[in-house]
């Protein structure tokens, strides 16, 4: 099939070429670069630049017909339709929420905003610079901590780059860095295969008991989950101050929207802060992309990894903004570089600054305790049906113990259109956020069999999906 077989006949009507809207090389463009290089084809070029070591031969790609733009968007879609959609209430890290269609339309959807990836050039970026700089300083604000930098490139990723932050800003010897047997299993994964190549013991430990649960011997740091992976919510204090007593130094892995009414681990005595933004109004997006965050205390700012967004003067006086930290190998000296794996995600970081933006420090909290009031009214409905809640102290994530029936729960709430955590055969975990209704918790409760799981009509307190929480939704349930 020639390329002329392939252009849309529409195109072929208004005289439009086809590789008029693709960037690359007319034809007699690429014959005189070929003509330069001193080459018959594209082919003779590959054969002379690839060694034969490497070259496959006799390749057969079972490749598709080619297929028109609108051909291959109406293929996506029939894929599409195969989707089943449930509620996701699994939690670890990932969690529904609502993109205020402002931000949606006017930032997620522009290419105005979602074509950077950083803002290499301050001089024509002041716009993009100052959406970071709000991102910052919304991260500092929640976590206690008073330097952040412009976004990392995910939760777990973050945790290492944390990892290695204290390693490098300590005076510990010890290769040994503590983990939280409660922290997100991905970020322990993640720690791991960074840790290995660079002689770090990582060891993990179930810190449920507090400073006493701490491993004998030196270790140069911590990472606290700050609510676990369980969801438990602990008061850290005593576990940060023996750290420090013992030379370490304390990273706390943290959900942004549960510092809207927890303590702030800065207050805790936290040297830094990590964790992801996802919740801040970044689709699930199947995993990813989201961007995570880093703030630390001041004393080891120079340790910071990635890009900090500072104020400063123009030529002319004026307030400008600008770069004022790049310590990635890009820009300086590769012996002198604090990270080579850390990246930005400056799109998703602009979207979650913008996110606290819409809502306010009064609108995240409402959404906050709206989140964690759904959890606790379902957390009292399983009690009343007789199902044992292993933690008292949550946020927004309960574990339900249902001693041999968790695969029967878990499938019972899939076929109710609800995806749940399935722990082990005895646990299910059970997440809420910004988007769960009562009608949900109904049906999580009637997965685990519990008769008469509706709500009276009677009821006043009807949770709604809303992006502004309004001061009676969060109110009291009647039941």
């Amino acid at each position: 099939m020639t390329t002329e077989d392939r252009i849309p006949l529409a195109a072929l009507e208004h005289g439009t070429p086809f590789a008029d809207r693709h960037v690359g090389p007319l034809p007699a463009e690429l014959a005189r670069m070929l003509d330069v290089i001193g080459v018959g084809s594209l082919e003779e070029l590959g054969q002379s630049a690839v060694p034969d070591g490497i070259r496959e031969r006799d390749l057969q790609l079972a490749l598709p017909e080619p297929a028109t733009e609108a051909e291959a968007l109406q293929q996506l879609r029939d894929l599409a339709r195969l989707n089943s959609p449930h509620t996701e209430m699994i939690g670890l890290g990932y969690y529904p929420t609502i993109t205020p269609p402002v931000i949606r339309r006017n930032v997620l959807e522009s290419p105005a905003w979602y074509t950077a990836y950083t803002p290499y050039q301050p001089e024509i970026s002041q716009g993009r610079l100052e959406a970071l700089l709000n991102f910052q300083t919304m991260v500092a604000d929640l976590t206690g901590v008073p330097v952040a930098n412009s976004s990392m490139l995910d939760e777990a990723t973050a945790a290492a780059e944390g990892m290695t932050l204290v390693r490098r800003a300590g005076r510990a010897k010890s290769p040994r860095f503590v983990v939280d047997a409660d922290v997100l299993p991905q970020t322990l994964a993640v720690l791991r295969t960074r840790a290995e190549p660079l002689g770090i013991e990582v060891v993990v430990a179930d810190l449920s008991a507090g400073a006493s649960a701490l491993p004998d011997g030196e270790f140069f740091g911590a990472l606290l989950a700050y609510p676990g992976a369980s969801g438990v919510v602990r008061d850290h204090q005593a576990v940060i101050d023996e750290v420090h007593e013992r030379g370490g130094m304390v990273v706390v892995s943290a959900d942004l929207l549960a510092l809207t009414v927890l303590r702030a681990p800065g207050e805790l005595g936290a040297d830094v802060v990590v964790g992801t933004t996802q919740r801040f109004g970044v689709p699930m997006g199947f995993g990813g992309p989201h961007a995570g965050y880093m703030a630390v205390r001041k004393g080891i700012e120079r340790q910071l990894p990635g890009r900090l967004v500072g104020v400063s003067v123009d030529a002319d006086g004026n307030q400008a903004y600008r770069l004022a930290l790049q310590t990635r190998e890009q820009h300086i000296r590769r012996e002198k570089a604090t990270s080579n794996i850390c990246t930005a995600q400056v799109l998703l970081a602009v979207v979650a600054g913008m996110y606290g933006v819409y809502h306010g420090p009064a609108g995240l909290r409402a959404i906050a305790k709206r989140a964690h009031r759904m959890a606790a009214v379902l957390a009292e409905r399983l009690r009343r049906g007789g199902v044992r809640i292993v933690h008292a102290e949550f946020f927004d994530t309960l574990v339900a113990e249902v001693p041999g029936r968790a695969a029967e729960v878990v499938r019972a709430a899939r076929d109710g259109g609800i995806n749940l955590r399935h722990i082990d055969d005895d646990h299910v975990g059970v997440s809420c956020d910004e988007t769960t209704t009562r009608e949900a918790l109904v049906r999580v409760a009637e997965a685990f069999g519990i008769a008469g799981a509706r709500w009276p009509a009677s009821t006043s307190w009807t949770p709604r999906p809303t992006t502004r929480c309004r001061p009676r939704c969060c109110a009291p349930p009647s039941t």
